[in-house]
């Protein structure tokens, strides 16, 4: 019994040396097809897709969330949604958006609503229309009464 032990234990070492040196092989000529020029080149002049963003991807770089900006569906042709209220859930990528609806940069309704599709991967900012901050600030002028005050601290 323990010759044909020993004689099993040396076939399964042979077997395995030949089993090594046959994949040191296959390795080596699948690593030469690999390397050649032409299949390096073509690999490298194949662009990568740009992943498209949902709203609140899109949103996020904008200040405030991008409130008050105007957002659009990269198929919709002159028509927006101009951002008033974006509840956020805790990923930050996903939640519930209102906005007013605008055609031909114009609103077309008065009211806010819920904007569908918002997790959709199509969303897009619309730099082009007005932002919040466009506005001029009034200035108003100082009043008579705000020197009286300062000359009662003094």
């Amino acid at each position: 019994m323990a010759t044909a032990l020993a004689n099993r234990a040396a076939q399964n070492q042979t077997t395995g040396l030949l089993r090594l040196s046959f994949n040191f092989f296959r390795n080596l000529s699948i690593a030469t097809l690999t390397e050649s020029p032409g299949a390096s080149t073509s690999a490298s002049k194949k662009p990568k897709r740009k992943k498209k963003k949902n709203l609140f991807e899109v949103a996020q770089f904008l200040p405030n969330w991008g409130l008050g900006y105007h957002m659009a569906k990269t198929h919709w042709t002159d028509v927006s949604y101009q951002i008033t209220k974006i509840n956020l859930y805790k990923d930050g990528r996903h939640g519930k958006a209102w906005g007013v609806v605008h055609k031909d940069g114009a609103p077309a309704a008065d009211a806010p609503k819920k904007i569908s599709g918002v997790h959709k991967r199509c969303w897009r900012y619309i730099p082009h229309l007005s932002k919040p901050g466009d506005t001029t600030p009034t200035l108003m002028k100082p009043t008579e009464n705000a020197p009286k005050a300062e000359a009662e601290l003094a």
